[in-house]
């Protein structure tokens, strides 16, 4: 386990592309590039500007702005509204209001009045930091290897060793206004440097052109790259190994008995959403003689410790020994630990003002030999930990290979962590959705109902697991839904309900790709039409298998991962009005289908106690987009009725009392009434979505 010499950064600028762009579009240019390669800048990290001269809408003259990332925003992905944009002249004229570092946070309150032309973009606490800088183009970024030099012990020596007097040097500052005329003063005495490293921060560059500034960014960090690559080869990371990883299907699994429990523990405020890790980086480091240590010192730069929290938590598993389960019955100790910890950490550095605590569980769980979980409150946001603490193990590997890591001192550390203006950029955080951090699996997820219903979750912010024997309908579906509602909240498995080894792996995958579920939809499916004398015993089997078995199967490890969270659960069957209205020439469909609600009812009293509901949805004659409604079972039905397939949607609609079609959509709707907390008190109901049928009536 050594240090690998890094692949080279590549210079993406495209002079000819870029000849005829303006210069806030070389900004948007220079910034997507620059964001497209995390070895630069983390996801959200750093920030880029451009000083333009704009024509003033007021006073039709020129006047110079700054074009500046707005808050929030990450370079990656930023578009021309993502920037902020600011008089500088105004912004200047803030140094005569500024009255020291006791006011400095209400500087950013007057930055509103610095917009330039009825921008809408906030401008971040960044601003300044660009704004002093007495340079056409600045870019901030968060390169690994530089903070790795940021975060050394003697990391003004190893600025200076490497850079000479190219590249300076800063000490720590929370990023503010007053860091901003730290810049400005270091620039003025030192006209000759092109950027200067932030202690325990990160990176600025400047020049007087944005094709420049570019090259000039990713010359620093190369050199930065390729001087860690020679000081640390054939170094040991971390002190070497004492661990060896598990094979990846073992670590797999013990992944998928840890996240479950863990979800459960730290899922008192809200429901949380896992990532599991096991990359070669996640693995050197867990596996690693001097990870716990380093573990304990904490993150160094403020963008890794606002996603991860100062530290992460270690779980006492063993690779060698697989203690898995002396682990498990210790996590709630080893949990409740980290918690005390926490709160002692914030009781230490809290001031009067100070916000109040908040969730004090981790955030990213280090398993010797397996791996790395991060929990947060939606999937993109504990991948996006991940990658994080990602970038913090490579700080670590560096610093620890050449000198010493320091991680940021605790009560800088808090003063970030619980700074009144990250406060109100949390507060502003728009409200969850209904179905945010919960997790649902479906069955039948290819089909018209089950598709339908992914896609209600999905809008409300659930986290989905499409599982369907077709693979090719499974893979159409998943393609439609993740351009709809993005990768990160959507999973697929292709399971066969009647398999109880397939059915068992398709849940243990949900539990490693998500944390565990919430919800099941029990919807697979078949119809089947014919007289009794004419049903063979196969088709009968069949029935029962798919109908009945199949929702048992899926019940059984639906109910063991919810115990196992111990947060509860809802379980949704989606059944037929044929399981309580008898309907000629299909005995093998409706007893099955009846089996299905009789199933529901006896679950619904086994899970009350654990608080899992049980509910189902009775559908009728929902022909369009349903699979079972193609082939034989239409034919058959059509016959049945006397009439053809065209017909037969109208008849079933005249049939209703409401005189009305029903829809995927309309079983997606009641499916999300059973899912939601809309429904916190209602177990072993039936909602029928029939457009009304009287034999059907559940009383």
């Amino acid at each position: 386990m050594t240090v690998q010499a890094p692949g080279r950064l590549l210079d993406q600028w495209d002079t000819d592309k870029a000849k005829g762009m303006s210069e806030p579009e070389k900004l948007l240019y220079r910034s997507n590039l620059l964001g497209s390669d995390k070895r630069i800048t983390n996801y959200g990290g750093g920030n880029t500007s451009a000083k333009v001269m704009e024509l003033d809408p007021l006073t039709g003259e020129q006047v110079e702005v700054l074009w500046v990332k707005g808050s929030g925003g990450d370079v990656g992905s930023i578009k021309m509204d993502g920037f902020a944009t600011l008089y500088m002249d105004k912004l200047r004229a803030l140094k005569g209001i500024y009255k020291g570092v006791a006011m400095e946070d209400q500087m950013v309150g007057l930055l509103p009045h610095c917009t330039f032309n009825l921008n809408p973009r906030a401008a971040s606490i960044d601003t300044p930091l660009h704004a002093y800088v007495p340079r056409k183009h600045v870019d901030h970024m968060h390169p690994d290897a530089i903070i790795a030099i940021a975060a050394a012990r003697n990391s003004k020596e190893l600025t200076e060793k490497i850079f000479g007097k190219e590249i300076g040097w800063l000490p720590w500052k929370r990023p503010g206004y007053e860091l901003g005329l730290w810049l400005e003063k270091y620039c003025l005495e030192n006209p000759e440097s092109k950027g200067v490293v932030l202690e325990s921060h990160g990176l600025f560059t400047w020049d007087d052109d944005a094709q420049a500034c570019y090259k000039l960014t990713l010359s620093i960090i190369q050199k930065a790259m390729d001087w860690f690559a020679a000081e640390t080869k054939g170094v040991a990371a971390f002190g070497g190994p004492v661990h060896q990883s598990l094979a990846p299907d073992a670590r797999r699994a013990i992944a998928g008995r840890l996240m479950p429990a863990i979800r459960g523990m730290i899922s008192g405020q809200q429901h949380m959403v896992g990532h599991f890790d096991d990359s070669d980086a996640v693995l050197d480091f867990v596996n690693a003689k001097n990870m716990p240590p380093l573990a304990a010192l904490g993150t160094s730069c403020p963008d890794h410790f606002l996603r991860t929290k100062i530290r992460p938590l270690v779980v006492a598993f063993d690779p060698a020994q697989h203690n898995i389960e002396p682990v498990m019955a210790g996590l709630p100790d080893q949990i409740a630990a980290y918690r005390d910890d926490y709160a002692a950490y914030y009781h230490r550095c809290k001031n009067p003002t100070s916000p109040a605590l908040r969730d004090p569980n981790a955030v990213v769980y280090l398993v010797p030999g397996v791996g790395m979980l991060t929990f947060a409150k939606d999937k993109a946001t504990a991948r996006i930990s991940g990658e994080f603490y990602i970038n913090a193990i490579n700080v670590m590997r560096g610093a620890s290979a050449v000198s010493e890591y320091c991680g940021l001192p605790e009560q800088e550390a808090f003063d970030i962590e619980y700074w009144l203006l990250e406060e109100a950029k949390l507060q502003r955080m728009p409200k969850p959705k209904a179905l945010a951090g919960r997790i649902a699996l479906v069955t039948g997820a290819a089909g018209g109902i089950g598709s339908s219903t992914a896609a209600r979750y999905l809008q409300e912010g659930a986290c989905v697991m499409l599982a369907d024997i077709d693979a090719e309908a499974l893979a159409r579906t998943h393609a439609d839904l993740s351009a709809r509602f993005g990768a990160d909240v959507l999973r697929m498995v292709q399971m066969n309900v009647t398999d109880e080894s397939a059915v068992q792996a398709a849940f243990a995958q949900t539990a490693v790709e998500f944390g565990g579920v919430d919800v099941l939809v029990s919807n697979a499916g078949i119809a089947s039409s014919a007289p009794i004398e004419d049903t063979s015993l196969a088709l009968w089997n069949k029935n029962m298998d798919i109908l009945s078995t199949g929702y048992f199967l899926v019940s059984r490890e639906a109910f063991k991962l919810m115990r196992a969270q111990g947060i509860g659960g809802s379980i949704v069957f989606v059944a037929s009005k044929n399981g309580l209205a008898a309907s000629p020439n299909a005995s093998a469909y409706c007893t099955a289908k009846a089996a299905e609600i009789h199933l529901a009812r006896c679950l619904a009293l086994e899970g009350a106690e654990a608080g899992i509901r049980v509910n189902v949805v009775n559908p009728d004659a929902v022909l369009r987009g349903s699979k079972i409604w193609s082939g034989e079972w239409l034919d058959q039905r059509a016959s049945t009725y006397k009439t053809d397939k065209d017909g037969l949607e109208e008849m079933y609609r005249q049939r209703s009392m409401l005189k009305r079609s029903v829809f995927p959509e309309d079983i997606a709707e009641a499916a999300y009434f059973f899912a939601s907390d809309l429904s916190a008190k209602s177990t072993g109901n039936i909602i029928n979505v029939d457009a009304g049928n009287k034999e059907a009536f559940t009383r």
